[in-house]
């Protein structure tokens, strides 16, 4: 089951930008682009971490399992 980062979605509820994310983060503008788009196959579960400290969202609501 292939799963899914919903970070662009949640971005754009809480009407916040990529480069504003990856300042509360202290990341470069790039990992959070790359973490957005279709691409990502990998990441790191402290970034998870961060990420949803930063956005105040649980794991749950920011990764999704798709159906193959």
């Amino acid at each position: 089951m292939p799963v899914r980062l919903r970070l662009k979605e949640i971005l754009e509820e809480k009407d916040m930008s990529q480069r504003e994310l990856a300042r509360l983060m202290n990341v470069r503008p790039n990992t959070i682009s790359h973490l957005c788009s279709d691409k990502v196959n990998a990441a790191y579960f402290d970034t998870l971490e961060q990420i949803c400290k930063a956005l105040d969202v649980s794991l749950h609501e920011l990764l999704v399992l798709e159906d193959d």
